[in-house]
């Protein structure tokens, strides 16, 4: 053998090529394994491309008003909506677990060990003004959107070591030292945003001037408080990509405004708007009764499956209040929410209760900790609760008769050993301080089932209080933290990762605007998500996904809702849609006017 190949063959085997090789440059990337569509694939399969453009799609939603057209700061109400005009470098596929293919990037590099990626832009790119994109605009977008956008931009992108510029269409980004596959992904997910409309104005401040956008739609008129209309750029620069192909078929888009939900539905039945994504399992069962269009044909109601995550909808305990820092009375508190009740009586029997942070698939934990995840949870077993490893949560069940007297003698005797007791109708700690808080809510159609909770809480003796505000109030006090419990919801995707610690993480629960309702501080869900982060294959992700959820299930740190494995839509019958519904659901910018 010739001594240069033997000396070739001895570093390939100390320094494996997989291992500091760039890999592109590619189109497509999966967090996990190789991405479904390979390089110069047409459509994604659940789009018809052949779809015909026109029409428009008009929609409701309820809210006082809003004051903002820039949906990236924490300052204002933003309008519905007003995220379309923008793209970012890659996108994902919706039938796949987490799968980003080239939009405004055309394509991607990034080494095996992905310490790095490397984005080049689609020299056609075009902002709305018809000038370029160009790497100065990702650039600046990312430095904007770090230091003056929503917290969870912050935590996004705090793996990110250096951006650089490497030629007029050309950018990388290099990332800290350690394990975090999953950093070209969520680089890939960058809004990008036009440096010379922002260089002279005032990023953080709220604005009603439309910003300039490069994406499929943009603003067309607004009237706050009552509706924002998006129109289709005839010209759009992307129409023709894979990833747009048979999307984005309406020339118009709009939103109307509504203060109450009851309201939007008897506009929607008298046609004044089409779609209706229908939330309520009461006004799905019978709120639709008396529309006409039903019995015609005209109208229809629809249940479409779907395969993703549910996440975690709930009542949230704020740690921050000195109340709720005992997981024992967190724990009882649980026991007055009568979800058997409340499903008969006001939900028609449509729900599941919900037992995990990623239900309705794979990364839920089941029974007792595998192998796997014990690898995780044994070297945290001092700081976590003990029944992580000795039971199966199970969030409480009653009879469903209404008779809650079982569970609430279970929650008296828990808060008894928390230190609570009954003095004179009212519960007391040994101050003689009586328990109370207040259950914040920004829509009055979340009162049916609060109220009910509170009187099961009043025969414990506690002073729970139900308090609707609007919009811009709530959304205030939610920024700021001022709350005691509210209704919480985390969406939960079939990859999790760097959002994990923006939802648990130590350092988001004190984040302004943070989506860590909580304030969980806690250093066995950070050492879990750190390792979650950097899960080398699939089958290591379920493990770790699994063992995050076991902590946080046990921890009591929300008061589990319920949830479903369909979308429910009430439409009118003038649209046509593809065959295949994907993964993560029906979509209707996939639809069009028939």
């Amino acid at each position: 053998m010739e001594l240069g190949r033997f000396l070739l063959l001895a570093l390939i085997a100390l320094f494996p090529f997989d291992l500091w090789a760039a890999n592109g440059p590619v189109e497509g990337i999966a967090m996990h394994g190789a991405p479904k569509y390979a390089a110069g694939f047409d459509h994604f399969d659940y789009v018809n491309p052949r779809a015909p453009k026109g029409g428009a799609l008009r929609m409701a939603t309820v809210g006082s008003t809003f004051d903002s057209l820039n949906p990236f700061i924490i300052k204002g109400v933003p309008a519905q909506g007003a995220a379309m005009p923008f793209e970012t470098l890659l996108t994902s596929s919706s039938d796949e677990a987490f799968s980003e293919y080239g939009l405004i990037a055309q394509t991607l590099e990034t080494p095996s060990d992905r310490s790095w990626v490397i984005f080049t832009i689609n020299p056609a790119a075009r902002w709305h003004d018809g000038q370029p994109v160009t790497a100065d605009d990702v650039l600046f977008s990312f430095d904007v959107i770090r230091a003056k956008g929503q917290p969870q931009y912050r935590f996004y992108y705090q793996a990110v070591d250096k951006a650089e510029k490497l030629g007029p269409l050309k950018v990388k980004f290099t990332f800290k030292a350690g394990d975090n596959r999953e950093m070209p992904l969520i680089m890939g997910q960058l809004p990008v945003l036009p440096k010379h409309y922002w260089q002279d104005r005032d990023f953080e401040k709220t604005t009603l001037e439309p910003p300039l956008g490069s994406g499929p739609y943009r603003i067309l008129r607004f009237e706050p408080g009552r509706f924002i209309e998006l129109e289709r750029v005839k010209d759009y620069w992307g129409a023709n990509l894979p990833v747009r192909k048979g999307e984005n078929n309406f020339d118009l888009v709009r939103f109307d405004y509504y203060r109450d939900s009851t309201v939007a539905l008897e506009a929607f039945k008298a046609g004044e708007y089409d779609i209706r994504p229908e939330n309520s399992a009461k006004m799905w069962a019978t709120g639709y009764r008396d529309w006409s269009a039903l019995d015609t044909g005209k109208g229809l109601q629809k249940d479409f499956p779907n395969q993703r995550p549910v996440g975690m909808q709930g009542f949230v305990y704020n740690l921050r209040r000195p109340l709720f820092q005992d997981p024992k009375i967190r724990q009882a508190l649980a026991y007055a929410f009568d979800f058997e009740w409340s499903d008969k009586t006001l939900f028609y029997g449509q729900y599941q209760r919900t037992n995990s942070y990623f239900d309705n698939s794979e990364l839920a934990s089941k029974g007792l900790p595998g192998p796997d995840e014990l690898k995780i949870l044994t070297p945290l077993q001092s700081q976590i609760p003990p029944e992580v490893f000795t039971q199966t949560y199970q969030a409480p069940v009653s009879d469903g008769s209404g008779n809650a007297r079982p569970n609430l003698r279970i929650a008296m005797t828990m808060l008894e050993q928390a230190g609570w007791h009954v003095r004179d109708g009212k519960l007391v700690n040994t101050d003689g301080q009586p328990f109370a808080f207040e259950i914040l809510l920004d829509q009055a159609i979340w009162e049916r089932i609060a109220l009910p909770f509170v009187r099961n809480l009043a025969r414990l003796g506690i002073d729970a209080r139900v308090r609707t505000i609007d919009t811009a109030q709530y959304k205030r006090r939610m920024d700021s933290f001022d709350f005691d419990m509210v209704v919480g919801l985390w969406p939960a995707s079939q990859s999790p990762g760097n959002e994990q610690r923006g939802f648990w993480g130590s350092s988001a629960a004190d984040e302004v605007g943070g989506d860590n309702l909580g304030g969980i501080k806690n250093p066995a869900i950070d050492s879990i998500i750190d390792q979650l982060v950097a899960s080398p294959d699939r089958q290591a992700l379920i493990a770790r996904a699994r063992a995050l959820d076991r902590v946080l299930l046990w921890n009591h740190y929300v008061i589990p809702h319920w949830h479903l494995g369909v979308d429910r839509i009430a439409y009118w019958d003038k649209f046509g849609m593809p065959d295949i519904i994907p993964e993560q659901g029906v979509s209707m910018f996939t639809w069009w006017m028939k």
